[in-house]
């Protein structure tokens, strides 16, 4: 296989000005670079790219971790990450962890190994103390509100948003308000649990467990949550579903049950995906594509810099609530 020594001995230069060649380096006379790039087509050279990344320091490989990758919210902050990662030359290496922690901490040691130049982490399973034992090789940045800790995020604050929208339906009349989540453990999930919690708590309203609906990811999720709804003596009037895809098998669903929304089931949901607009569901915008780019930028272009920065939401309300 043909090396930077056999190159210059083809070309009639030193070793030093192959290097500048391959590297672009103005300062090269026309007839040197000329000599060096026709010894390259004449013995078809490929370059070491582990050479490459060795001399650089850099692989531009940026890993990025998600749950599920057919899931839309995760699709949508994969594409602002996957565009900005284009814009800057990058290149993404995916690490779908189905939550299953070992998968994650695959994540992590190509981090360590310097197998990546950072790692976005959309959704965590690995506890605090993990995290923080591999921030020392290299940037790590979160979709979630890390303040108080010594890593990057760009986040939404669910807390708030989640206290909003319940204030929001009550206002309107709703004192019998239930919950639609993902998962039960997780950042986001305890301060929306923590919102519920404070606003029960303002209202002196009473806590129904049967008001809060785990694993709820899915179009088809939204036909059990309704049917459970249907068997109570004393349903919810109201839900904050945190898919807009559930919200929208709900609705769908609802329908088909003789449910009338909203006026026998509120319902707010969030993202503000395009289901949500099409089905005129009422619903809190997050601006996924604009934080996965955020992501991105702040984990590898500003990776010196540890940032929390916060993304604002806002309703859009239409016809369900």
């Amino acid at each position: 296989m043909t090396n930077i020594k056999d190159l210059a001995k083809m070309a009639g230069v030193s070793v030093t000005t192959v290097s500048r060649v391959l590297n672009n380096h103005p300062y090269v006379k026309a007839e040197k670079r000329n000599a060096v790039l026709e010894a390259i087509r004449h013995s078809n050279y490929q370059p070491n790219i582990n050479a490459v990344h060795l001399s650089t320091g850099k692989t531009f490989l940026v890993g990025v971790v998600v749950p599920f990758i057919d899931h839309p919210y995760f699709a949508l902050l994969m594409k602002g990450i996957a565009n900005e990662a284009l814009k800057n030359h990058y290149n993404l290496v995916l690490f779908q962890t189905n939550y299953v922690e070992s998968r994650e901490l695959e994540a992590l040691q190509m981090l360590k190994q310097k197998q990546i130049d950072g790692l976005i982490i959309c959704s965590r399973t690995c506890t605090w103390s993990t995290i923080e034992a591999y921030l020392p090789f290299g940037p790590i940045v979160l979709c979630e509100d890390t303040r108080g800790k010594n890593v990057s995020s760009i986040f939404v604050d669910h807390y708030t948003s989640f206290l909003f929208a319940l204030d929001y339906l009550y206002h309107k009349g709703h004192h019998k308000i239930g919950y639609c989540i993902g998962r039960k453990s997780g950042t986001n999930s305890r301060n929306r649990a923590l919102a519920y919690k404070k606003f029960l708590e303002k209202y002196q309203l009473p806590y129904e467990p049967a008001y809060i609906f785990e694993d709820c990811l899915h179009f088809e999720d939204g036909e059990k949550i309704v049917e459970q709804i249907k068997q109570m003596a004393h349903p919810p009037t109201a839900l904050l579903v945190t898919s807009d895809e559930v919200a929208a098998g709900i609705v769908t669903c609802a329908q088909n049950l003789g449910v009338s929304i909203p006026d026998d089931l509120a319902i707010i949901s969030f993202n503000n995906q395009p289901v949500a607009k099409m089905m005129n569901i009422t619903t809190i915008e997050i601006p996924l594509e604009d934080i996965g780019r955020k992501l991105f930028l702040q984990g590898i272009l500003k990776n010196d810099v540890i940032a929390q920065n916060e993304i604002p939401v806002k309703l859009i309300e239409r016809r369900t609530v």
